[in-house]
């Protein structure tokens, strides 16, 4: 007997016509909103003249708005006389750039450079970098799916290496009683961890604390991670941006691999050459020889390939051409320096004003944090007093871009801080 099917018309059961009515995407739930892109969301539909996001790490001057480096737009213009094309990278990106950036990271000098033993491909900023990273360990690293984190962390580490398959655990990191590294705490979790294991580390301006170890302390945690047979992870999203140098911004990269350690390491270009949006980066691993490079190399491409194929071209471009010109490269290192100056700056007036207004506790914390972060050790309901009276928006856990603070509102700021510790907002 042949059947005939018939769409439902209004002589349907009702139960019927209802579940043909449903979209297939009924049962989606809404996901929460992002901790920290959510507080620019608020920050914009506030329509007071007072309101201040320190939300975001993007870096502002001194008047609120987005800089561009006077590097970055010679750059720009440079590469508009060569009238460039607009053709695919290939997989693993701009050759130039990718060399240039290894070179900033490992140092000239470097032994797994002079003997081309490090293997290197573009990114998608540093985002990209750790999504690259955790995919290939997930595959390749031998001896554990385990990576830990300092806690706390950037609030997107967690989700992107879930996401690339590895287990995700923690290791003791910030004091909250001394705003400051729990170096013994810190120590202790590295000798407990299973050999093997992947220790994921801020290079320098830790994020979101601000809190970096001394040379000596990296000294010591590199042996710990030698002696434990533990994989070292950096990312390095701030180099230059926190010190205003390089290469002390450098430190703890450099003297792991001196010390004979391989390593693999995230970098970015967006905030030390204000280059957010175009997303530049580069992940990176070092390995024993040419021969395991070329291996590693391929695998990473194979990685990429079906994530997003190849990198952007321009903003590689720019990076590239400041690295790779002397007087361009000379010009960009002074604006990094001014850029990390002028946050400096802006702690130690926070500092003083704190101080002067007889804020209660003790503030010695936001002169000592480093990079553009700061862990203010303000708490959940300050935060959400700061935003609903005095329209100031700052993540929940206290943290603030000191890089939002400017000659026009930090005696605002000040104030309100003050005011919120006393109980008074």
């Amino acid at each position: 007997m042949q059947v005939i099917s018939r769409p439902l018309t209004r002589s349907a059961p009702r139960n019927l016509r209802r579940a043909a009515a449903l979209s297939t995407w009924s049962a989606v739930p809404a996901g929460p909103p992002d901790p920290i892109l959510g507080v620019t969301e608020a920050f914009k539909a506030d329509k007071d003249p007072r309101k201040i996001n320190l939300g975001v790490g993007a870096y502002r001057d001194d008047n609120g708005k987005p800089y561009v480096l006077g590097s970055v737009k010679k750059a720009e213009a440079f590469l508009e006389s060569t009238n460039p094309d607009k053709e695919y990278l290939p997989i693993t990106g701009l050759p130039e750039f990718t060399k240039a950036a290894a070179k900033l990271a490992y140092g000239a000098d470097s032994t797994p450079l002079t003997t081309n033993s490090v293997a290197v491909t573009q990114s998608i900023s540093g985002t990209g970098a750790l999504r690259i990273g955790g995919a290939f360990l997930s595959r390749f690293y031998p001896h554990s799916k385990t990576i830990y984190l300092p806690n706390p962390s950037w609030g997107n580490h967690t989700p992107i290496f879930r996401d690339s398959g590895l287990e995700v655990k923690t290791y003791r990191y910030f004091d909250k009683k001394t705003v400051g590294l729990d170096f013994a705490g810190l120590k202790e979790d590295l000798k407990s961890m299973p050999v093997g294991s992947i220790v994921l580390l801020h290079a320098c301006a830790h994020n979101p604390t601000g809190v970096d170890p001394t040379p000596e302390q990296w000294t010591e945690i590199s042996d710990l991670i030698q002696e434990k047979q533990l994989f070292p992870f950096f990312d390095m999203a701030y180099q230059g941006f926190a010190s205003g140098n390089t290469t002390r911004d450098a430190f703890a990269v450099r003297h792991f691999v001196s010390s004979g350690q391989q390593i693999a390491l995230s970098q970015s270009f967006a905030k030390n050459m204000g280059l957010y949006g175009e997303r530049v980066g580069a992940f990176s691993l070092v390995t024993a020889d040419p021969e395991e490079k070329a291996r590693v190399e391929s695998q990473l491409k194979i990685v990429v390939r079906p994530m997003y194929s190849n990198p952007p071209l321009h903003g590689a471009r720019i990076a590239s051409t400041i690295l790779t010109k002397e007087e361009l490269y000379k010009e960009w290192e002074g604006e990094v320096k001014l850029m990390a100056d002028r946050i400096i700056s802006m702690r130690d007036r926070l500092y003083d004003n704190l101080v002067s207004l007889g804020t209660p506790g003790e503030w010695g914390h936001i002169k000592s944090q480093i990079g553009m972060f700061s862990f203010t050790g303000l708490t959940q309901p300050q935060t959400k007093a700061l935003a609903e009276k005095a329209h100031i928006y700052l993540t929940a856990d206290g943290r603030i871009s000191m890089a939002g603070l400017n000659g026009n509102n930090i005696d605002y700021f000040s104030e309100s801080v003050s005011k919120v510790v006393k109980g008074s907002l």
